[in-house]
């Protein structure tokens, strides 16, 4: 895990042209230099489809199902989105860590600890103030109420972006331990789904196929994940509940977080 969690944060991505997409200036935010590639091309593939199926989960099935969908709610889903990461990423990373401390110290994790910490935040409060410029939009006069709303859509698509990234490397969390972000990936899809299926009948997805539709996304999210921490582990001797400390080196002789 060496001196990989000392590279600057956009080790240069970030310039003043990355502002023109909102997509290049995601990538180069929510998707540090410190966060280590795929081991393989399997594992970048399954990630790949845990992201599409989680980004489905994380704006919510009826989205892609309701016919009278208003796209208003778009940037109040990516919110509530943000906020279930922010409460479900600690609280899930937390009890790992407890699991960890049976092999070893889990001080020499806290830099990457403190990483992931920093892009969970800088994340919830990127949606939080998409949803606060389309608010304070509707109170003003029109050029400023044209002016908000562009930049407010400006920041929805970075916030949208950010999450399709965020949700691969799930918060940098892969750089404390390879398995930690599909693990995550299944506790919040769960979540989600059933935040969800709370409101299904206000979407008219309150049936039997409707309960099905809101269920597939985190049972394909699990199955995923299943698959991709089953590779980790056959293939490179990573193992969920092991100290990443403890891991040993792959057997190519590269080691697992790219230290």
């Amino acid at each position: 895990m060496g001196n990989a969690h000392r590279r600057r944060w956009t080790d240069g991505e970030l310039t003043a042209g990355s502002f023109l997409l909102p997509h290049r200036a995601a990538r180069a935010v929510f998707h540090p230099a410190w966060i280590p590639d795929s081991l393989d091309p399997t594992v970048e593939r399954l990630k790949r489809a845990r992201v599409a199926v989680g980004f489905v989960a994380a704006l919510g099935v009826h989205v892609f199902f309701e016919i009278r969908f208003s796209w208003d709610e778009l940037p109040r889903n990516a919110a509530i989105a943000a906020l279930v990461l922010f409460c479900v990423t600690p609280l899930a990373t937390g009890a790992m860590l407890l699991v960890w401390r049976r092999g070893g110290t889990v001080r020499r994790l806290r830099a990457r600890l403190l990483d992931t910490v920093k892009l969970l935040s800088l994340f919830t409060a990127s949606a939080f103030v998409c949803l606060a410029l389309f608010a304070v939009g509707d109170m003003v006069g029109t050029l400023p109420k044209i002016a908000l709303t562009g930049l407010g859509l400006w920041t929805a698509l970075f916030v949208i972006a950010g999450g399709v990234r965020l949700t691969g490397n799930f918060f940098g969390t892969g750089a404390v331990h390879r398995c930690l972000p599909p693990l995550l990936a299944t506790v919040t899809s769960w979540v989600l789904a059933l935040s969800d299926l709370a409101g299904s009948g206000e979407h008219g997805m309150d049936n039997a196929l409707g309960v099905t539709c809101i269920l597939a996304a985190p049972v394909t999210v699990t199955a995923i994940a299943l698959l991709e921490t089953h590779r980790l582990k056959k293939r490179y001797g990573i193992r969920l509940m092991a100290h990443p400390a403890l891991l040993a080196p792959a057997h190519n002789g590269r080691n697992p977080y790219g230290a």
